[in-house]
């Protein structure tokens, strides 16, 4: 796999998805950096890499904290010079179910899941525009679909991150920049073993991070998978009204 890019930063890569991302893009060439909250654990990452022969540079950051998030991409670009792929892939789930509805939950969702991506393209898209080439991608969900019974504040985090980058790819595809939006589904990381419902057709990280990566080199606008789950989710969206409320009423209310 060739990905056009000589450097790229990762969010949210000290496990699972993430983690798989800058490994393999490290073993692709690419020099990556790797930022997250657990340090111990961004290390251990970087290392495999390192060992490999690859290049690693690590600045922890806490993707609910802006400060945090702006110094964590200074340190980086600093380390590997002008970035060419941004990989926002920082993110959290919590159960939002209406009938225990925490505001103060859903506002930390939207800050890792949503504004710390605003703060990561403000980081690197300037020199993207002055150099006339980049690419920004951005790990939505397929939960983005429509708004998910017990999942309703991950959903709209996950829903707004993609229209934030299908706007943006509309005005950059001209300047030489390409956004992908990537909707995966169940994936195997520390996010989803915690899951307390079902998770059908659920993929191992380094399986999803290697179909990321294709759409990646293939400058693809959207990424999403698995195919069963996306064909359900897409009939999901045609359902009228009346009848996904009464189906999700079920699923939340046996």
């Amino acid at each position: 796999m060739r990905i056009g890019a000589e450097t790229a930063i990762i969010t949210g890569a000290s496990s699972g998805i993430g983690a798989e991302l800058a490994r393999q893009l490290a073993a692709a060439g690419v020099r990556v950096g790797l930022t997250a909250r657990r340090e111990v654990e961004l290390e251990a990452v970087a290392r495999t890499i390192r060992d490999a022969g690859g290049v690693a540079v690590v600045a922890t950051g806490d993707a609910a904290d802006p400060t945090s998030t702006r110094a964590a991409f200074a340190r980086l670009i600093d380390g590997l010079g002008p970035i060419d792929l941004l990989i926002a892939n920082a993110g959290t789930g919590a159960d939002s179910r209406a009938v225990r509805f925490s505001a103060e939950g859903f506002d930390h969702m939207v800050r890792i899941n949503l504004t710390s991506v605003g703060y990561a393209i403000e980081a690197v898209l300037p020199s993207m525009l002055e150099r006339g080439r980049g690419q920004i991608v951005g790990i939505s969900s397929l939960a983005s679909y429509r708004g998910l019974p017990g999942s309703a504040g991950y959903s709209a985090t996950k829903a707004g991150l993609t229209a934030l980058l299908e706007g943006m790819r509309a005005e950059l595809f001209a300047k030489n920049i390409s956004v992908t939006a990537v909707h995966p589904g169940f994936v195997r990381t520390p996010m989803t073993a915690d899951g307390g419902h079902r998770q059908p057709f659920m993929m191992d990280a380094d399986r999803a991070a290697r179909i990321i990566l294709r759409g990646v080199a293939r400058g693809k606008r959207r990424v999403d998978f698995p195919w069963p789950m996306v064909g359900v989710l897409r009939l999901v969206q045609l359902m009228p009204g009346w009848l996904y409320d009464r189906i999700a009423d079920r699923l939340v209310n046996p």
